[in-house]
């Protein structure tokens, strides 16, 4: 086997939550002495330090960063599967921010948890933008995966992006509809607390929720609620 695609699911917990993304892996005539290549299928977007808009991985693991010891790929002990594990363990993790070489050094202060928590703002949208991208343009032989995930998924990310839009920070766990304790917090966040963010980022969110309301309504997803919402809101007010 000389080439292999894989996909990821995004962990919970993160921005990437929910979102699909698609990795190539090449094997050289070397293999396994020499690590394989990696490819990130990334839309043009670049939406962590780790993972290039072009579509380079960087990773000691594969000798597209600097590593020492057991970081380095070694031809006795090292996989594919070690690979795709550091990917989504080490790389779409919970404060990508912190994944940029030195930015380690702010992770105790204040200063550097506020920027961690405005660049996982923008690494959730560039997750939306690349839900977008796999709907539409979804990798060949995976198109029924894409349409299943996303039939399975599209109401709790609907949701996760309304929570967001509401002052929740990105990558809390998203209450249940019948969790009355749970629904007060989110209207007190309405109310004014919550997570300060520039208006940008519920105009952009906004955007982004049509549309994916309108793929996920074609892929067969549980979208009622936000339909009605929808419906609701466009119906002049009453006299």
């Amino acid at each position: 086997m000389d080439l292999l695609r894989a996909v990821m699911i995004g962990p919970q917990g993160t921005p990437y939550h929910d979102g699909l993304f698609f990795f190539d892996a090449q094997f050289p005539a070397s293999y396994p002495a020499s690590p394989p290549t990696v490819y990130y299928h990334s839309g043009g977007l670049r939406l962590n330090p780790n993972l290039y808009a072009c579509g380079k991985v960087c990773l000691s693991l594969l000798g597209t960063w600097e590593g020492h010891g057991c970081e380095k790929w070694n031809s006795a002990h090292s996989t594919m599967l070690q690979v795709l594990i550091s990917i989504q363990a080490l790389v779409l993790n919970e404060k990508p921010y912190f994944n940029e070489p030195g930015y380690e050094t702010y992770a105790n202060n204040a200063s550097g948890q506020r920027t961690a928590l405005e660049y996982n703002d923008t690494t959730f949208q560039y997750s939306c933008r690349t839900m977008l991208y796999s709907l539409r343009r979804a990798p060949q032989h995976f198109e029924d995966l894409v349409a299943g995930h996303f039939r399975e998924r599209g109401r709790a990310i609907l949701a996760a992006c309304k929570y967001y839009m509401e002052g929740n920070k990105v990558g809390s766990v998203v209450p249940d509809e019948d969790d009355e304790d749970k629904e007060l917090e989110s209207a007190n966040l309405r109310a004014g607390a919550g997570v300060v963010r520039p208006a940008s980022f519920k105009t952009n969110m906004e955007v982004l929720f049509e549309e994916l309301l309108m793929e996920f309504n074609v892929k067969g997803a549980d979208t009622k609620k936000f339909c009605a919402e929808k419906l609701k809101k466009s119906q002049p007010a009453a006299a």
